[in-house]
């Protein structure tokens, strides 16, 4: 007796063929994130990865993590001129300083935020009324770039003192932790996260 052919995975067509990519895709990507400090380290990659593609974030993840102290924003907070050099001189990273100097500022932000809110969180889940918005994209290109609750949300961060987080980063830093779920109605992660 012999076993059906499997079926193919179908996944979204921006994901390819690295096996990076699909990892990212099949484990991660529009997972929702409620995790704080978590929430602050993917909104932070995803300010480094203006100008670039997602995949050069991926790959130097781990390093990311390693430089920026695992993304404890009380630690970036308090980066002197000293760990700037060092951070400008990482190859494992994205060596931008306006990108490195805005994530110290932004964890800045990040700290006043959890003193008023109690919760990055919290604050961040309110431009999606706290749920998942279930998105029923056919094609890829169907998309946004943005949309009205990520420019309200841009708006508020840079009010707040965020830099590098324009609609565009922050509707991607949406897709990325769950806010909407813009997997397109054939990816087999589409219903798993409905």
């Amino acid at each position: 007796m012999t076993s059906p052919p499997k079926r193919p995975v179908i996944r979204c067509d921006w994901v390819g063929k690295d096996p990076i990519y699909q990892a990212y895709h099949d484990k991660e990507w529009g997972v929702p994130e409620r995790d704080d400090r978590a929430l602050f380290e993917k909104l932070t990659l995803d300010g480094f990865q203006a100008g670039l593609a997602w995949i050069t974030i991926l790959k130097k993840r781990d390093n990311f993590r390693r430089a920026f102290d695992r993304f404890e924003p009380d630690k970036i907070a308090r980066y002197d001129d000293k760990k700037i050099r060092k951070l400008l001189a990482d190859p494992g990273i994205v060596r931008h300083r306006g990108k490195i100097e805005a994530t110290i500022g932004n964890a800045q932000s990040y700290l006043k935020i959890m003193e008023t809110t109690g919760s990055f969180s919290a604050y961040l889940w309110q431009f999606v009324g706290g749920e998942t918005i279930q998105n029923r994209w056919q094609r890829i290109q169907d998309l946004p770039t943005q949309t009205s609750q990520s420019t309200a949300m841009s708006k508020d961060l840079k009010q707040r003192g965020f830099r590098f987080c324009g609609p565009t980063i922050c509707y991607a830093f949406m897709q990325a932790v769950g806010m909407v779920n813009d997997h397109t109605r054939d990816c087999f992660r589409r219903n798993k996260l409905e």
